[in-house]
């Protein structure tokens, strides 16, 4: 079973999920990573940094999943057109990223629904996590479905 989870190509969704899982956490950590960095560092915009952390996260997940999660298209013939639908895709996870996190530092901050547990200028960080599962379960099912949804082994 590990190595069919971690080296075999499959079809199989439960273990292209599985992957998903591990290259969305890559992704993730990367994507977090670059938005952190962007407003302690530097003191980005939030919505400017959760961009490009979601950006450069989608270009790092499109890549790893095109070569271990999903095989080929079968729906989609070339590489560049099955980028800009899995990128399209990602604008819709993007979407929801920027509302869920602009959310939490623009309105829940100000309330201190988390009372004195989180600091009010960390509450973005509280958004991304739950914006993170959201767009994760939107794109993995959106570019199964809609990208791969007919591959043959």
């Amino acid at each position: 079973m590990f190595k069919k989870l971690l080296f075999e190509k499959t079809n199989n969704s439960l273990i292209q999920f599985l992957r998903s899982v591990i290259v969305g956490a890559v992704a993730t950590v990367i994507d977090i990573g670059v938005l952190t960095v962007l407003v302690e560092a530097f003191n980005a915009n939030v919505f400017i940094a959760t961009a490009i952390g979601f950006i450069v996260g989608l270009l790092v997940n499109f890549f790893i999943s095109s070569v271990w999660v999903f095989e080929k298209s079968t729906v989609v013939k070339n590489r560049v057109s099955e980028f800009i639908i899995f990128a399209l895709i990602g604008v819709v996870g993007l979407i929801i990223n920027e509302l869920i996190v602009n959310f939490f530092d623009l309105y829940l901050a100000k309330s201190l629904i988390f009372g004195s547990f989180i600091d009010s200028d960390k509450y973005y960080l509280i958004g991304k996590l739950v914006a993170t599962v959201i767009a994760f379960v939107w794109n993995f099912f959106a570019r199964k479905f809609i990208i791969y949804r007919n591959e043959e082994k």
